[in-house]
């Protein structure tokens, strides 16, 4: 369920990259505070990409994502990203251990680690992909509107749920 999930919503992503025109990719958006849609695509993006590389060394350490200004200015770039994590995802169903890393400071070399799991960052990356999406979600109403979004786009399934059970009655 984990995967499908991820999987979805990263498909979701691709599908307002690839519907983004290449001009409003990276141009600062006032609803994002200037940051701009590719920003918040590689923002995104590169958490994933963090949790994919944990595999080699079977340390998560989300402080240590490496900006890719590529990524961020070049939608077709992101795309490529987001096909490299879905087949990384198709060849890891498995559940494994994993140490997460994080400074919750603002000095350098604070780290704290606890033990954690692939499935349970991978949750951890599909509830921050929504609220990342919840936030591109309302740029794209206000400055990219010939955006079509998907249904339910940046909505956590646990309100959609909600939502269908009081719809029902």
């Amino acid at each position: 369920m984990l995967h499908k999930s991820a999987k979805d919503l990263l498909t979701q992503l691709d599908q307002i990259i690839e519907a983004c025109h290449e001009r409003d990719f990276s141009k600062p958006l006032p609803e994002l505070s200037n940051s701009t849609f590719g920003q918040h695509i590689r923002h995104t993006l590169e958490f994933f990409i963090c949790l994919f590389e944990a595999e080699n060394d079977g340390k998560v350490n989300y402080d240590q994502r490496k900006h890719d200004t590529l990524i961020e200015t070049d939608g077709k770039l992101a795309r490529s990203v987001i096909s490299s994590i879905i087949e990384f995802l198709d060849k890891n169903e498995q559940d494994f251990e994993l140490t997460f890393e994080a400074n919750y400071t603002d000095k350098e070399g604070a780290n704290i680690q606890m033990k954690s799991s692939f499935y349970r960052e991978l949750a951890y990356n599909i509830e921050h992909v929504i609220h990342h999406m919840a936030l591109l979600k309302v740029a794209v109403k206000q400055s990219l509107n010939y955006i079509r979004l998907p249904e339910n786009f940046g909505v956590a399934s646990s309100t959609i749920r909600y939502r269908e059970s009081t719809q029902a009655n």
